[in-house]
């Protein structure tokens, strides 16, 4: 489809991950836990390589459920660094299940992630008009504020570039190009 974000057209797997969730508002808290999840194991990879591994990510992360990832234990961590499916990153796992205490903290003092997240865009998509790749940011001094505050909160692997990506996949940020057919779409 030549009217799709040029990222978008390397491959199927691709092309449906943009077509049907990227930049699509999202307020479920559950769904907004797993691409927190999946940006944080992106850092420094690329998201083909998260998008192909996303279902062993699943399965591994029990559905990524927040209160269950929460709990995890040693002897957790060693299954998940023997896990071939996912990305072994010692660190990105033990940030996994540190940010699971931290988001339901969250959900805890503000009733749902979904109600602190969003805040900060006040309840709305920031909707950009691009016209090709390079214009889109890699981080913005909105992103800068939301890592700042989430690290405050005790959050790990969660920098600007990390929280960009999840504002966009989550549609806090429309960065669809302006000629994609989904821009019209998520820009509500």
């Amino acid at each position: 489809m030549d009217n799709r974000c040029e990222w978008a057209q390397k491959n199927k797997l691709m092309a449906k991950y943009h077509d049907e969730e990227w930049g699509r508002p999202l307020h479920d808290d559950m769904k907004l836990f797993e691409f927190l999840i999946l940006e944080g194991m992106q850092a420094g990879l690329s998201w083909q390589t998260v998008l192909n591994k996303r279902e062993a990510f699943r399965l591994a992360f029990d559905n990524f459920n927040p209160a269950v990832v929460a709990a995890y234990e040693d002897v957790k961590v060693i299954e998940l660094m023997n896990n071939a499916g996912i990305i072994r990153n010692k660190a990105k796992i033990l940030a996994c299940i540190n940010n699971a205490k931290k988001f339901l903290e969250i959900q805890s003092e503000y009733g749902s992630f979904d109600q602190y997240i969003w805040k900060f865009v006040d309840y709305k998509p920031i909707v950009n008009r691009f016209s090709s790749l390079k214009e889109i940011p890699a981080k913005t001094s909105l992103s800068d504020t939301i890592s700042a505050d989430l690290k405050k909160k005790g959050f790990k692997f969660i920098g600007s570039t990390v929280i960009y990506a999840h504002m966009q996949a989550t549609g806090m940020v429309n960065d669809h190009l302006s000629h994609c057919f989904c821009h019209p779409v998520c820009s509500k």
